[in-house]
């Protein structure tokens, strides 16, 4: 007599075990692009920026960016916090302005580098790092401050 309790229960196993691989096969990769963690500074003129974000804008994907701390250091995010940017060389803009009222802000860096066109800047991504330096430079000007909206 053949136990048929015990045969739906090797069946049960066969579909978990197959579940179970399906799972583990597609759960293996985030079906993301391939990013590695990247942190470094920012420096202008030789100093620290210390204010503003920067981003790495890969040609077909999405951009990695990161805030820029007090002591020029940033940590880049792609999609999660920290993950890091996608492997390649690409163009990088800074963005240091900062709000000061509706109608007043201050440039920490020249406005040429909000562009990936103008900044002039890039950064290959080949390998995890925690050094990247971005280097910029005001070209005998300074941080300013610009009025914009009412009045102009």
């Amino acid at each position: 007599m053949r136990n048929d309790s015990a045969r739906v229960t090797g069946h049960q196993v066969l579909w978990v075990t197959t579940i179970l691989m399906l799972v583990v096969t597609v759960g293996c990769g985030d079906a993301r692009p391939k990013r590695v963690p990247v942190s470094g500074h920012v420096l202008i003129d030789g100093k620290p920026l210390t204010f503003g974000f920067i981003r790495l804008v890969p040609e077909n994907g999405r951009p990695a960016t990161g805030e820029i701390g007090p002591d020029g250091r940033f940590t880049l995010t792609t999609f999660e916090p920290g993950d890091g940017a996608v492997l390649g060389t690409h163009p990088v803009t800074i963005f240091a302005l900062e709000q000061l009222s509706s109608t007043r802000q201050k440039w920490h860096a020249p406005k040429k580098y909000t562009d990936p066109k103008t900044s002039g800047l890039t950064a290959t991504v080949d390998r995890p790092t925690d050094s990247l330096r971005i280097k910029l430079s005001w070209e005998g000007g300074k941080p300013f401050i610009e009025t914009v909206g009412e009045g102009e």
